[in-house]
């Protein structure tokens, strides 16, 4: 490969390996032992010392053992990697959790929980995003007298529903009178073009008090009603105890940074939301564009189903094993993708 030699690659890749199985830093002896790279530990530890040079190892200043920096790992998954197809077990695990699933929210949690325990990091998801949905129908329907149930009936298929709620009762005529307006002005358009020129298209509607009334909630709130997944709550967490058995988060420190992560669904959602339309996407350490992930990495795989995407993999501590995680996520992500259909 350009820039490395043969036994600088085979070394690189030895380190790799150990670090990944061990969390421990990879001694030239221990390489030498477990490696038949046909050279004296000698020779490996002045083979370490170039790469260490060269930017893809480092060492603490306690130990003579070297650590892949993000640049070793970044060159062992686009040059070195063979990925690992999900077992037998791990893809019946994964069918039997999500094939009985019917409920979107419910298929990408359970996804995410169970790609935490198979792979022993941070599940993660984002739902679909709806802007570019278009609207086929909408019913308004009172269930209570101060509240509307709104049913979105989109071209994709999904049907989604939230309340509105009126300062008072409406009566059924106007609602139903709201119902046909929004109906014949809205049917058609994508969610992001309603949202755009939502005022515009409802201002002039020919209506009476009461339905003005209502159209004019439609109006004020329309950012929010017509957005369906744009806050920080459409993104899907694991379990976070996965990752803090690892050695990465022994320490207080790295535990509070951990939590800060699981917290921050604002940032989640970010990094996610970018890599929908991008397939499989693997971002390590310092390649995040926030600071605050730079110590983990992020493999996602997108999801489709006709306009709807989403995305669902792991984060976790830049040492992972890239071939079996790597593998699980696109299966997961496929299986995803085949029950939303």
């Amino acid at each position: 490969m350009e820039g490395l030699t043969d036994r600088e690659i085979r070394v690189l890749e030895a380190v790799i390996q150990v670090y990944i199985e061990t969390a421990e830093p990879a001694g030239s002896q221990t390489v030498a032992q477990r490696f038949p790279i046909g050279v004296s530990s000698a020779t490996i530890r002045n083979t370490m010392s170039e790469l260490e040079e060269k930017g893809y190892l480092y060492h603490p200043h306690t130990s003579a053992g070297r650590i892949p920096t993000d640049r070793a790992y970044r060159w062992y998954v686009d040059n070195l990697l063979r990925l690992a197809p999900p077992s037998h077990e791990d893809q019946q695990a994964l069918q039997a959790e999500l094939v009985y699933r019917s409920a979107m929210e419910e298929i990408l949690r359970r996804a995410a929980q169970v790609l935490g325990v198979l792979t022993q990091e941070l599940g993660v998801a984002v739902a679909p995003a709806f802007d570019r949905v278009i609207l086929e129908r909408l019913d308004l329907v009172t269930v209570a007298s101060d509240r509307l149930l709104l049913v979105f009936h989109l071209k994709s298929g999904a049907v989604r529903t939230i309340f509105v709620e009126v300062a008072r009762s409406i009566v059924p005529e106007a609602v139903q009178r709201v119902a046909q307006i929004l109906n014949e002005r809205l049917a058609g358009l994508s969610l992001a073009e309603i949202r755009t020129t939502l005022s515009e298209r409802l201002r002039d509607a020919d209506s009476g008090a009461h339905e003005r009334e209502l159209l004019n909630i439609f109006i004020e709130e329309g950012e929010e009603i017509f957005s369906l997944s744009t806050g920080p709550e459409t993104v899907v967490l694991g379990s976070a105890q996965m990752l803090a058995g690892q050695p990465e988060f022994a320490t207080s420190g790295r535990i509070r940074d951990l939590l800060d992560l699981t917290e921050r669904r604002d940032l989640l959602r970010q990094a996610l939301s970018a890599r929908r339309a991008d397939g499989l996407t693997i971002t390590i350490g310092g390649e995040h564009n926030d600071s605050r992930l730079t110590g983990f990495t992020l493999v996602t795989s997108s999801y489709r189903s006709g306009d709807l995407t989403g995305v669902i993999g792991v984060i976790g501590p830049t040492r992972m094993p890239y071939d079996k995680i790597i593998g699980l996520v696109d299966h997961t992500s496929r299986l995803v993708e085949g029950l939303m259909e």
